[in-house]
């Protein structure tokens, strides 16, 4: 039997990103019994991809409840709906068979990894701000893509002057920015900028220079997105959200590993439940931003353990 509901967490302050501003996380929790065990799951419906929690409810609802994980693949697209019912689908198996998910995978055992905090887009000043109060960190994701994000950039880099910085534009800047921005980027000690351009016109990436590395992040969903990034991207950002699951986002880490590109784990906003299967697929990346749960007002019980910025492995009551 599969059940959906659709939870509300609250954000610990607005966050906005070029796109808007959010002040709650709305997810998809299903829950998936056999045989007297329970897995359960969340994912977060994202309007860029034409998601609201009612559309990836009704893709699950409509879904048979014995579904194998291998038949989910082809029963649904990569998405929110087939990432909630694929981890659902191996919390089920872990509980079912007593084995951690990252056993029944084949992988090591996971160990903590130090996940990237976000500061969304606001004044340079209350950036500044933001930067200082988290320049202990050893990580800041900024989130820029508007008007003034030179002023931006500055301003972050006086407040955490030694904080390594990676970029996201949210597709929100032209080739003709990213060329002007690119310079001043390196000069800021910026270590990576993720989409700069719209998924849709990100051609122009192949023919000017890249002196930073460069994440596709809305340019790659799951393992048929690679052949397109080629000579324009040099990592990406692998989302559980986008993947379909931790089947595919599996699948995608060794494909993008085999063809030389870098690898990111990202998130939506979302709770520890969200962020539990993708600890284990962010062990070995270059860049881990799982930092949903740092940035809410509340969360699930048990969450996840953060120490700072090290995000540690789920407890079994938790996922997995």
């Amino acid at each position: 039997m599969i059940t959906v509901s659709k939870d509300t967490f609250r954000l610990a302050e607005t966050f906005t990103i070029a796109r808007g501003s959010r002040t709650e996380a709305k997810v998809i929790t299903v829950q998936i019994t056999r045989d007297g065990a329970t897995g359960r799951a969340e994912s977060v419906p994202y309007a860029r991809y034409d998601e609201t929690v009612d559309s990836v409810a009704a893709q699950i609802e409509a879904l048979p409840g014995d579904i194998s994980r291998a038949a989910l693949q082809e029963a649904l697209p990569p998405g929110s709906a087939r990432n909630a019912v694929d981890c659902a689908l191996w919390d089920l198996e872990a509980r079912q068979t007593g084995h951690r998910a990252w056993d029944i995978a084949g992988l090591p055992d996971p160990a903590p990894v130090t996940t990237a905090y976000t500061l969304s887009l606001e004044t340079p000043e209350e950036m500044e701000r933001k930067a200082r109060a988290h320049a202990h960190r050893p990580l800041l994701k900024i989130k820029l893509g508007g008007e003034g994000d030179m002023a931006r950039l500055e301003a972050i880099r006086r407040g955490a002057p030694d904080t390594t910085i990676i970029v996201d534009a949210n597709e929100g800047w032209t080739a003709d920015i990213y060329a002007d921005l690119a310079p001043h980027l390196l000069r800021l000690g910026v270590a990576m900028v993720e989409q700069p351009l719209p998924s849709g016109a990100d051609e122009a990436l192949a023919g000017i220079e890249r002196p930073l590395p460069v994440c596709a992040d809305e340019s790659c969903h799951d393992r048929v997105s690679l052949p397109l990034l080629k000579g324009k991207y040099d990592m990406v950002n692998i989302k559980l959200d986008k993947t379909g699951g931790l089947t595919e986002a599996l699948a995608l880490r060794e494909a993008a590993r085999a063809e030389g590109y870098l690898v990111m784990v990202g998130c939506m906003v979302g709770s520890s439940l969200a962020m539990a299967p993708a600890v284990l697929l962010a062990q070995g990346a270059e860049i881990t931003d799982l930092d949903g749960p740092l940035l809410l007002a509340e969360d699930r019980d048990p969450p996840l353990h953060y120490d700072g910025s090290l995000v540690h492995p789920p407890e079994p009551e938790l996922w997995g």
